[in-house]
């Protein structure tokens, strides 16, 4: 096969940008999936590559007699919460639909991470008129430091119903579980079309019968993962993801008509604009259908970038973005996806261009190099030579704020370790038994300074969420950072031959 020509200004600009290339995203991106398979509940696979994790909540869904084994601990404590989870799998399957030809031989353990999320929600969404919205008490779970493998917690199983409802994590695990029937398409066509199925199903409930699982199961989900922004987002974001999956007009004319509700720069587990926007943009940008979409992308944008007149966000003197409220770096990978994303969207059509203020035209490029610098110091480069992601590099957390990592592993310590029997490896001074490989934890302050101590989980606790979208980023500076041959592909503007 022969190489195709690349033009002069690309490829110089690829040069450019494999010059400063200082990481090997390619051993990020392989150590982030990795991440989740420590944050596996239920019983694991034979292939676990986590090894000091074990089977654990085994008798999930018991008290309301359906099967809830599997899923994901949001974090560093033994709580399935499904919205937030939800959102982790949405952003891993659409991580993997832009940016999975870049993974290499690391896609099957993204797809093997998205499965294990689209498997439980399956479960969780299998009685018809009910969805599951969190398994596992939080008030015991918190009170507790245990090993997800010791677990004496009450389990409760927390239930949107018709009654109830729970608009915002219903439509948010119908996104989910619509963007990911896209992802297996092309590999599991009967698991791809069962998903996308349940998906329409659940996303009918959540219209159908709305209001916020605030008020419905609030005593378990708050004031951990209330929903503060109201659950028209998710609406819109499910809807949106639908319309991107099956092309049907009902699910655009809902977006098109709701579209007043998007001129919003936010995006996260809780907040699903900016996201949208950029998403909805990649179907219609150069088209009649364009606006109001893309000048909200453009909006996203210019809230980002450093030099904008209009930017909403704070750098740290370092570099980093930065946002009051603890996990700081949830915001920086999310924002990055984004401006990827978007960048390629842009590539797309023509290199056009963002224009923020009075400030010259912003090139898609542009885009890609603000990512790459927040890339960039979470691996390390950042003024106290700290690499945020767990396993990487030779400075990076050692007291993260996670039960499991904490506590030494039920294969070398079989005796229970009892709920308040965990406490002296919580407050111990001394690193963490187990390495968490591949998370990513909450980060600095907005004054560049990390303090490794997991008694303080702002910035020491790792999240699904922080992960799930730094993937796809990873994907894509693993590929473009590299000195291999370079070739034209017809969705994105350069790739390995």
């Amino acid at each position: 096969m022969g190489v195709k020509f690349i033009s002069l200004k690309v490829l110089v600009g690829m040069i450019m940008v494999m010059k400063v290339a200082s990481h090997n995203y390619g051993d990020a991106l392989s150590k982030c999936i990795l991440f989740f398979e420590g944050q596996r509940s239920g019983k694991l696979p034979p292939t676990q590559r986590m090894t000091w994790r074990a089977h654990s909540a085994l008798r999930d869904g018991s008290d309301v007699g359906v099967d809830l084994v599997g899923g994901y601990y949001d974090a560093g404590d033994n709580i399935k919460f499904s919205f937030p989870m939800a959102f982790t799998t949405t952003m891993l399957a659409w991580s993997i639909l832009e940016f999975g030809n870049l993974m290499g031989s690391d896609k099957q353990y993204a797809l093997e991470a998205l499965k294990w999320g689209t498997d439980y929600f399956l479960k969780a969404t299998s009685v018809p008129g009910k969805v599951v919205a969190q398994v596992g008490d939080p008030t015991g779970d918190h009170n507790c430091w245990e090993r997800p493998e010791d677990m004496d917690t009450p389990r409760t199983s927390y239930v949107v119903n018709t009654s109830n409802p729970g608009s915002e994590v219903s439509a948010e695990i119908a996104a989910s579980l619509t963007a990911s029937s896209m992802v297996f398409k092309s590999v599991d066509l009967r698991y791809s079309r069962r998903l996308l199925q349940r998906a329409t199903q659940v996303y009918e409930f959540a219209q159908k019968y709305q209001g916020s699982y605030n008020s419905s199961v609030g005593a378990g989900v708050c004031p951990y993962y209330c929903d503060y922004d109201g659950y028209m987002d998710e609406l819109i974001w499910g809807a949106a993801w639908l319309y991107k999956a099956t092309g049907s007009y009902n699910y655009w004319n809902y977006v098109v008509q709701n579209n007043q509700h998007l001129d919003n720069y936010e995006f996260g587990w809780d907040s699903k604009h900016a996201g949208i926007n950029v998403l909805v943009s990649g179907l219609v940008l150069s088209t009649p259908k364009a606006d109001p979409f893309v000048s909200y992308a453009d909006k996203f944008v210019c809230s980002v970038l450093p030099e904008s007149p209009t930017r909403t966000v704070t750098y740290s003197p370092g570099g980093l973005q930065f946002k009051p409220g603890g996990s700081n770096t949830q915001h920086v990978t999310a924002a990055s996806f984004l401006l990827l994303v978007y960048s390629s969207y842009l590539q797309m059509a023509k290199n056009r261009v963002v224009q923020c203020g009075n400030n010259a035209a912003t090139p898609p490029s542009r885009l890609v190099d603000v990512a790459k610098s927040q890339v960039d110091y979470i691996l390390g480069s950042n003024p106290i030579k700290m690499s945020y992601m767990v396993g990487y590099g030779i400075n990076f957390p050692r007291k993260i704020h996670h039960r499991g990592s904490s506590m030494p592993s039920i294969y070398s310590h079989p005796k229970h370790i009892t709920c308040h029997g965990g406490t002296l490896f919580f407050e111990s001074k001394y690193h963490n038994y187990n390495m968490l490989t591949g998370a990513i934890v909450g980060g600095p302050d907005d004054n560049d300074q990390y303090i490794d101590d997991r008694t303080n989980p702002p910035q020491s606790e790792p999240t699904t969420y922080i992960n799930a979208p730094f993937v796809g980023v990873l994907a894509y500076f693993k590929r473009y950072t590299s000195l291999e041959s370079l070739t034209f592909d017809s969705n994105y503007t350069l790739y390995h031959k």
